[in-house]
């Protein structure tokens, strides 16, 4: 009777270790779907709030030309615009106002 309690203690902990991978793996399943749930609830949340705040800040800066001249002159400074330019722009601007 010894003999056939070995292979009932083998095959319960196999079973049993076979058991704590299926459902650890089924948590890291689990964990992935929730994290892609909430990646893709943060981009439409972060889609429908780019374009409400891009409305304002195109209504604002239509007639802003001191804005406009600020933006001209924080891109020669980062280096986007050269000096001329820069000149050509402000005065293009400032003819159209």
């Amino acid at each position: 009777m010894m003999m056939r309690r070995r292979p009932l203690v083998r095959a319960a902990m196999v079973g049993g270790g076979a058991y704590a991978a299926g459902k650890a793996r089924q948590r890291g399943q689990t964990r992935q779907a929730d994290e892609e749930q909430r990646l893709a609830a943060l981009e439409q949340q972060s889609a429908a709030a780019a374009p409400a705040a891009a409305a304002p800040a195109a209504a604002s800066g239509s007639g802003d030309i001191v804005g406009k001249l600020k933006e001209l002159k924080e891109l020669q400074d980062s280096g986007a615009l050269t000096p001329d330019q820069f000149e050509a722009a402000k005065q293009k601007l400032l003819q159209g106002s």
